[in-house]
């Protein structure tokens, strides 16, 4: 039996990317090229690996055995070719996607020394579903989510926990009774303040108002910004109220630029999870840079 290592390659990517054209454009190969080589790689082995469908392709159940052997020496194998015969002093640089906000504030700084050191490191932002469908494509080596990944070919640590509460400047809160709140509900306290939001839906707002008082908010927002670190500067400014992380309010808290208006026993959290391709962590630069941020965010507020 032979079988040449540019089927497995070809074999790791189509299962990845679950397409044989998308396959085809990231090898910079030809369609009828990567079909001819699944389909001697599928005669070789003796069973078929991938269904035709409308949208792509799907794995079979010996596709879904075979990948967990060789995706880890494959992705090995490519790390040591362009160590070698990469073009780039030291090979490419790690891809790495995530929330634009933890990063920003905890992620560079917490990496500066590893770049120092001749890291290199590309930062991509976005959303979690869509972060993890680009890892699993293999457009990154590392994302840090909001969310578990349950895509197949995904594993995920978990990183640290957020906990979220809800701010006013201290100018806002001094006229706020705070007092009132649990007893009263935020509607008939909260309402009549300017409510600041990440989204027009109030993803984090709901979260935790479904949290510390079991209710939906009632109120739409009167300012929307898609960046929390623009959200903590409008609550500095007196612009209304809002729900931020603690991590990205540390600073504002610590400096008195923003306080609490509630200490729940039980403050809302959510896990960010530090997630790769299955087999990725071969790679000696991923291995470094994932277990040194496992390690700082220990750290982290």
């Amino acid at each position: 039996m032979v079988v040449q290592l540019s089927w497995l390659r070809t074999f790791v990517t189509v299962y990845r990317l679950g397409s044989l054209t998308k396959a085809a454009q990231r090898l910079e190969l030809s369609q009828p090229t990567v079909t001819h080589q699944i389909r001697n790689l599928e005669r070789t082995f003796g069973k078929e690996l991938f269904e035709r469908v409308p949208q792509g392709v799907v794995p079979t159940c010996a596709a879904d055995s075979l990948i967990r052997d060789v995706q880890g020496p494959v992705d090995a194998l490519g790390i040591v070719v362009e160590r070698h015969f990469g073009t780039g002093p030291g090979g490419r640089p790690l891809c790495v996607g995530g929330p634009v906000e933890l990063i920003s504030s905890r992620v560079v700084p917490a990496v500066s020394d590893l770049v120092a050191d001749g890291l290199r490191i590309n930062f991509s932002f976005g959303l979690a579903d869509d972060l993890l469908e680009r890892l699993a494509s293999g457009h990154y080596d590392l994302v840090l989510s909001t969310v578990r990944p349950r895509l197949r070919g995904i594993s995920a640590v978990t990183l640290v926990d957020e906990e979220f509460a809800i701010l006013a400047s201290p100018e806002l809160a001094s006229g706020i009774p705070t007092g009132r709140i649990m007893k009263e509900g935020p509607a008939a306290v909260l309402d009549k303040y300017p409510l600041i939001a990440y989204a027009e839906s109030l993803p984090i707002i709901r979260r935790y108002w479904l949290t510390v008082f079991g209710i939906r908010p009632t109120s739409a927002p009167s300012l929307v910004i898609p960046d929390l670190r623009g959200v903590l500067a409008a609550v500095k400014s007196s612009a209304g109220i809002s729900v931020l992380p603690t991590y990205l309010a540390a600073d504002a808290l610590l400096r008195g630029e923003a306080v609490k208006l509630l200490e729940p026993e039980i403050p809302p959290i959510n896990t960010f999870y530090l997630a790769t391709r299955d087999g990725g962590m071969c790679h000696p630069d991923l291995t470094l840079l994932h277990s040194h941020l496992l390690m700082k965010a220990r750290l982290w507020v």
